[in-house]
This record gives C-alpha cells, structure tokens and sequence, in this order.
C-alpha cells in the first residue's frame, strides 16, 4: 500500500505558487483545499500545482443553507466545479447536524449520483454541525447505508463527546472500516484542536489518536488499497490564541509538517 500526505490550504496567507513550493519542499503530494468559481483563478491554481508536481483533493465545506433544497441546488454547484478541475478525489462536509436522516441522505445521494457521472470518488467529513457530526450518528448512516466511504476527522468526535470515545468502541470501529481518507488532527475532549501536539500534557490524546490511525492504516494495508492523509491542524483562531492580543498558541505549518513526518515515520514500513 502506499500513503499520500496533502497539505491543507486552510490558513495560508502566501502567493499560492510560494505556498506550492514550501508544500512540496516539505515532502507533501498534494493539498486539500476548496476551488474558486472564477474560470482564471481556477486555473492559475491548477497550474501551480501541476508546476509543483502536486495532487489536488476537492474540499466541499461551505454547508450552511437551512433550506435543504437551496442546500442541495448550492452542494451541486460546488461539487460540479471541484469535479471539473479532475481532482484525486472530492472530500465533504456534507449536509447539516439539525437535517433529518432524509434530508441528508438526499444530499449522499446526490453525490453518489455526481460520482458515478463523473468517475470522480466523493467521500464525507465526519465533521461538527454537519451530518457526520457524531460517532453515533455516523453509525447509523454507515448501518442504512453501507456503500459510504467517509474522511475520518476524529477529533471533532472527541469535543463533540467530552471523551476520547471510550465508550464508543464499535462506533469508532465501523467508521474505521468505512474510511478511505483522514485528517491528522489531534483533538480533545474540550475542543477539536490542541494548542500543539509536541508538548507532553498532550501525550494521552496524541496516543488516543495515532491509536485510532494505525488502525485505518493496518486495513488499507490488509485490503493492500492506497490511503490519503490530510495534516489538518487549523490556523488562529481554530488554533488556541492568547487573550486580547489573539496570537496563536503554535505555528500552524510547523505542527503540520510535524504531524506528516511523524506519521511518515511510523508508517514507513507498512
């Protein structure tokens, strides 16, 4: 099996081309970020990453219409133009945590039926205020419908459930089984975002999660099938800031490239 490590675009405040650069000198293969709908700044994106030799995955955050069917005439538009730029794959916040399971098995199916148009794969967030946005609830979608394929964001789970999911074993077992693609941010049972997964107070929830990795890893080695990794740590003020002055407790693309290079370590051989 081989494992790819994308950059998020999340945060960045470069000239893309400089970002690019700095994201393949780190020792990426990609990044994950969200598109433009204007023809020319599409396009200057995907130049450079193709100067960098760099994949694309998709990302679709921009959930936020509480009428479902202008939610899902809006999820459309955005999934028809990541599917244009031929991304590796397409990676969702799909639908809304207040939905019913209806309404966002409308929006699966939606873009089920976008995916097999197009050949292009579309996998789904588990993500707060979005349908995923629970262990539980994510189990019940992947029992009513087995063919989703998911983004593993465990962390958000961990805030969402003031644990780190002790109790939630089988839960957390079937959205394993279901993975295809994870986000390597450590969470707590506080927030979705520790200040800096170095520092040792952190050592507990680090272990929690490379826990949960290695067990998405070993089955896309068992079933010998590739796995992406997205190193997802967020910037200020999703990254803890300091008070009055707003400053970020850490460097963003430090952590991040920690986080690629320790899993790259501890995935080697696999």
């Amino acid at each position: 099996m081989k494992i790819k490590f994308f950059a998020p675009e999340w945060g960045n405040t470069l000239p893309f081309e400089h970002f690019c650069k700095n994201v393949k000198e780190a020792g990426y293969d990609g990044v994950e970020m969200a598109l433009p709908f204007d023809g020319r700044q599409k396009e200057d994106i995907l130049q450079s990453l193709k100067n960098n030799n760099l994949d694309l995955i998709g990302q679709y955050w921009q959930s936020f219409e509480k009428d479902v069917d202008e939610h899902a005439t809006n999820y459309e538009k955005y999934l028809r133009n990541l599917i244009s730029a031929n991304p590796l794959f397409i990676n969702c916040q799909t639908g809304k945590d207040y939905f019913s399971f209806g309404q966002n098995k409308r929006l699966f199916d939606l873009a089920a039926k976008l995916s097999d148009e197009s050949g292009i794969k579309i996998i789904h967030e588990t993500h707060r205020g979005k349908s995923l946005y629970a262990a539980n609830i994510t189990h019940h979608y992947l029992t009513e419908l087995p063919d989703l394929r998911i983004t593993l964001d465990i962390s958000h789970w961990c805030n969402v459930h003031e644990s780190l999911l002790e109790d939630q074993q089988e839960e957390v077992a079937l959205a394993i089984a279901h993975t295809d693609h994870f986000h390597s941010r450590v969470g707590h049972p506080e927030g979705p975002q520790v200040n800096d997964p170095r520092a040792p107070e952190w050592e507990e929830v680090l272990q929690a999660h490379l826990k949960w990795w290695d067990a998405v890893v070993e089955t896309h080695r068992k079933a010998g099938t590739d796995l992406t990794v997205t190193t997802e740590f967020g910037p200020a003020t999703y990254m803890p800031v300091m008070p009055y002055t707003q400053l970020p407790l850490g460097n963003q693309w430090e952590i991040n490239v920690y986080m690629m290079n320790l899993l790259k370590g501890r995935y080697s051989s696999k």
